[in-house]
């Protein structure tokens, strides 16, 4: 059995791979494109692509592929064999340099908003040398950017690299101002990733879980989350035999998977990697997701990474822990031991504070999904409106700058924890609050409003491009300053001034909070559909054309898909939820109505008083009538006739079709609890959260 450090990274053609396979001046010159944007020649091109293929070959791979994540949320890829024709009948195994940088898929099926014709099937797959090649099923992965005919984004990677390569831009400027060395600035996250296991034999009999990835009915059992017993205790042997390969797998695929248990919900968990480069955690995150369904299979289980699968427990998302670091091997967001005088801490923080307050909405925007407005607001999720905690300490740092006034810091302490064989510790400046959307952690900021199923890299690409324009305009203004320090402060005190509405250190749950959040001015985007137009507002488009992260049609097509993706959604869950209430629920309500009649009949025919069951009867007759009508209306909503725009669409899918399947489901719910369990047609809420 291979040690962990043969296990990790078996599967990558990485640094040390390259290092070992390539000539040194061949990977130099890469190691330029990687680390410094250099573009690549196209002979290094071709080295590294016949190295790469032998690499490959070694571990027996025959095809390879253009990896890239189209605007769908998952992954694609077409795959190629390194076959070519010989003379004599034979073939011979290449891969050009041609072939590693640019393919050439169909793009004609692919979201697109507007940005190409029906009739314009062809796209660029272009080769992001910044992600490592990898093996994966037998196939040799290329990370890609993906593009369309006319040169437009078509994905989720190249506004990324494009945000990324903003930020650092704006950050090199101000770390110059402060004398800093450093030449390179790189966004870095660690997604922590929350997600459900389920048997699969109990998957399978649910229609609704197959086709929309969450419950549509389901009554609460007996027990839920109540006890909080299930959170971070004993993981049960199947779950954690699910565990150890699925940690195998992504090591092998050089993927920093460290910390896994149990969470809140029954049969919910979450792994937590270690952070990296962003566009790297983000191809990493879709590795993650991919392997935890493929590997759930293995054991007899099911994943779910749906934002909200069950009513009435703990949704599902991921937090995305936000960071910058320099290629001097220096955190941006690393106080140090006194925040307090450290100027170039506090500009940075500064500018954090004024880009999410100035951009509040986009970063709702990039949270918004049909499944994950299930979630915002609920249990262990914080709510639809961004504020940011920065802790007790941190706060009051900033309340004293604003002011103009001298910190006097609170005298630090160890925390006695009152076990006398466990050491004394540090005690932390800052709490972690989890009701925040937006929280300082020590050294990142962990955004936690991200759905589960959802890609990071729109999140990573709002975050990277507002701080990049905050950071612009200080430079722009440092840059012309005759007294740096003066200027320093001043920009500092007014912006704190001007922004600091956006901090809250308190319960984000709370009524109170809603009512003073309001009277600050922040935003209360509580659906998807308040969201989204925030995409394409002038503010928006004018930031993201000004850093060159989006054009403004690119910015347009996102929005078409943005809404189509939440319209199919909801009537894909119309449809089955009426598929599932005609064909299931109620058939079994009558069987069992049925049954309950013959022994109506029968203790009549003995002279048996049958009260019990006659008020069952009615019970049950009343209540299946008013579902029966609940089913028709939901019948009527679906099958109107829309006319419109894509919002428009939308617009009528939240304003009818989710009220409708709500009146089917509440009392589909009521009936669960009174049917006999033989009768239900389907797994409950208790058969599948404590059954794995």
């Amino acid at each position: 059995m291979p040690t962990m450090d043969e296990l990790f990274g078996s599967n990558v053609f990485n640094e040390a791979v390259m290092q070992k396979r390539l000539p040194k001046e061949t990977y130099k010159a890469l190691l330029k494109t990687i680390e410094d944007g250099k573009q690549l020649e196209p002979q290094v091109a071709s080295v590294v692509a016949n190295a790469m293929k032998d690499w490959a070959v070694e571990r027996g791979v025959t095809h390879y592929t253009h990896w890239f994540q189209p605007m769908t949320g998952f992954t694609a890829e077409k795959h190629d064999s390194f076959i070519s024709p010989k003379a004599g009948g034979k073939v011979i195994l290449e891969f050009s340099g041609k072939e590693l940088v640019r393919g050439e898929p169909d793009a004609s099926s692919f979201p697109s908003g507007g940005l190409r014709s029906t009739f314009e099937a062809r796209g660029y797959t272009a080769w992001d040398p910044t992600s490592y090649a990898f093996i994966k099923d037998g196939v040799l992965c290329i990370p890609t950017a993906f593009c369309s005919y006319g040169g437009a984004s078509l994905d989720q990677k190249t506004p990324l690299l494009r945000s990324m390569e903003a930020l650092n831009r704006q950050a090199v400027r101000i770390l110059k101002l402060f004398g800093r060395d450093a030449t390179r600035v790189t966004p870095t996250v660690g997604a922590e990733q929350e997600y459900f296991l389920v048997d699969k034999k109990l998957y399978d009999q649910r229609k609704d879980l197959i086709f929309t990835g969450r419950t549509l009915f389901g009554a609460k059992p007996p027990k839920g989350q109540e006890m909080d017993d299930h959170y971070f205790g004993s993981i049960k042997p199947r779950v954690k035999a699910f565990m150890r390969e699925l940690d195998e797998e992504l090591w092998k695929l050089g993927v920093l998977a460290k910390t896994e248990h149990n969470e809140v919900a029954p049969a919910q968990h979450e792994m937590a990697p270690i952070f990296c480069t962003t566009s790297v955690a983000t191809d990493h995150n879709q590795l993650a997701m991919e392997m935890m369904k493929k590997v759930a299979l293995r054991h007899g289980l099911v994943c779910l990474l749906h934002e909200k699968p069950f009513a009435g427990v703990n949704g599902s998302g991921k937090h995305n822990n936000w960071s910058m670091t320099t290629n001097t091997g220096y955190n941006l967001l690393e106080p140090g031991d006194d925040p307090a005088t450290s100027a170039q801490f506090m500009l940075i923080l500064t500018a954090v504070i004024k880009a999410v307050d100035e951009h509040a909405e986009l970063l709702r925007v990039a949270v918004s999904s049909a499944g994950n407005d299930h979630r915002l607001g609920a249990n262990e999720a914080p709510p639809a409106i961004i504020s940011m905690f920065l802790g007790d300490e941190l706060s009051a740092i900033v309340d004293a700058v604003e002011a103009d006034r001298t910190y006097h810091a609170a005298q630090r302490h160890d925390l006695e924890i009152g076990v006398s064989v466990l050491p004394k510790f540090p005690q932390d400046n800052t709490d972690r609050n989890r009701t925040s959307p937006f929280a300082f952690t020590g050294n990142k900021f962990e955004f936690r409003s991200l759905g589960s199923s959802e890609s990071i890299a729109s999140t990573n690409v709002v975050i990277n491009t507002i701080v990049a324009d905050a950071l612009m305009e200080f430079a722009d203004t440092l840059e012309k300053a005759e007294d740096f320090r003066a200027a320093l402060h001043s920009l500092i005190v007014d912006t704190l001034h001007k922004h600091k509405r956006i901090i809250f250190n308190g319960n984000g749950y709370s009524q109170e909070w809603v009512e003073e959040a309001a009277r600050r001015g922040l935003p209360n985007l509580r659906s998807t559909l308040d969201a989204l137009p925030h995409l394409i507002s002038q503010k928006s488009v004018s930031m993201f054309t000004r850093h060159g992260v989006f054009t403004e049609q690119e910015l347009l097509s996102r929005y078409e898909i943005r809404l189509e993706v939440y319209a199919k959604v909801l009537n894909i869950e119309a449809a089955t939820t009426l598929m599932m209430a005609e064909r299931e629920i109620m058939p079994a309500c009558l069987a069992f109505m049925g049954s309950v009649a013959g022994t109506v009949n029968q203790m009549k025919a003995a002279g048996m008083p049958s009260i019990a069951a006659e008020r069952l009867l009615s019970l049950m007759n009343n209540r299946t009538a008013r579902l029966s009508d609940a089913v028709e209306n939901l019948r009527g909503v679906i099958s109107t006739r829309r006319e419109g725009d894509a919002y428009a669409n939308a617009q009528y899918e939240h304003d009818a079709i989710i009220p409708a399947m709500a009146a089917v489901r509440e009392l589909a719910d009521d009936l669960e609890t009174f049917v006999g369990k033989d009768y239900w047609p389907f797994p409950t809420y208790a058969d599948l959260l404590f059954n794995v």
